[in-house]
C-alpha cells in the first residue's frame, strides 16, 4: 500500500468565492504555458495502410442519417 502524504497546506475553506478562483487561476497561468506548435507534415496515401474499424463501429455509423445516407 503506498502511503501518500500531503505537501503544503491544504485550504480549509473550499467554498470561496469567484474572485478567489480567479486569483488562483491567475497565479497558475505561468505553469500553464501552451507547447509550441507543432504542424503535421502530409502523408502519402500510398502509406497509409493496416488501418482497420470494427464492425460494431461501422454499423452505427452506417445507421447515423449523417453518415450513412
Amino acid at each position: 500500500m503506498t502511503n501518500l502524504k500531503i505537501q503544503g497546506s491544504v485550504p480549509l475553506d473550499l467554498e470561496g468565492g469567484l474572485v478567489e478562483l480567479r486569483g488562483d487561476c491567475a497565479r497558475m497561468v505561468p505553469h500553464w504555458a501552451p507547447p509550441a506548435r507543432v504542424t503535421p507534415l502530409p502523408v502519402s496515401p500510398s502509406l497509409i495502410h493496416g488501418v482497420t474499424v470494427p464492425v460494431g463501429s461501422a454499423r452505427l455509423l452506417d445507421a447515423m442519417s449523417d453518415y450513412g445516407d
